[in-house]
């Protein structure tokens, strides 16, 4: 594990940046890939670094690139270590959540530092009605027609997409709440894919958020071309309404 920083700060709201993928289907490490500038996964530290609603954050990465992290992680004061992932996303998680353990936060905002196009307004948003709702995560409504295969490429049955909900990230619950749950679900040998479903199998019903921002994750190297022009239309002066020049 990483050595803290000096300056930890103390508060009931923290972020578990989780970048200890491998990025296979990418074909090249996308977590460093430069994106506009910096490296993808700053992108996320600096989102998590403006929020107002944040105390501090931890970066879980790959146990052989600590050192690696440490030095993209510098500029950004608000996070405290960064701590070695595990073989599975839960594990990685648990090991962030351990490494925040002293002193915990009350809540705690888990995002994927695939999705660079986080902002502090949404961190905000999710954490709001994690507040409210007891947990939350960003997610949009399918709007996709869903068709299953027989396991390969032929397509056999009409699956609806009524009540269905792409999941995002952050996802944001109570620290205690959710360690229970993932420790709970890895003692019985249970597969969990995120946090919320984590949640979902322990009994909870969180609040999914729905918005406006672009929020995808990248995954192949054509993502990395719509986030850069994500951002650069985001950077760009609003343009003048005809007549108004």
């Amino acid at each position: 594990m990483g050595t803290p920083k000096k300056n930890d700060r103390e508060g009931d709201a923290a972020g578990l940046i989780v970048a200890a993928g491998s990025s296979r289907r990418m074909g090249f490490d996308k977590i460093t890939a430069p994106l506009c500038g910096r490296p993808l996964l700053q992108w996320s530290l600096a989102a998590f670094e403006d929020c107002p609603a944040i105390a501090f954050a931890v970066l879980v990465c790959a146990s052989d690139r600590i050192e690696e992290f440490e030095a993209l992680a510098a500029p950004f004061n608000k996070v405290r270590r960064v701590v070695a992932g595990g073989r599975e996303r839960a594990d990685s998680v648990l090991n962030g959540l351990v490494a925040m353990n002293d002193p915990a936060p009350a809540i705690v905002a888990v995002h994927d530092a695939a999705r660079p196009l986080i902002t502090s307004g949404l961190i905000s948003l999710v954490l709001e009605a994690a507040r409210r709702d007891g947990s939350a995560v960003a997610a949009e409504p399918v709007s996709d027609t869903l068709h299953r295969s027989d396991g390969g490429e032929n397509l056999v049955a009409t699956v609806s997409r009524s009540d269905l909900w792409a999941m995002q990230t952050p996802q944001v619950a109570g620290f205690a709440g959710l360690v229970a749950a993932l420790e709970s679900l890895r003692r019985s040998g249970t597969p969990v894919t995120d946090e919320i479903s984590a949640l979902i199998a322990f009994g909870k019903c969180p609040r999914a958020v729905s918005h406006g921002d672009p929020n995808f994750k990248v995954t192949y190297p054509r993502d990395l071309e719509l986030a850069a022009a994500v951002i650069a239309r985001r950077d760009r002066p609003a343009e003048p309404l005809p007549g108004q020049a």
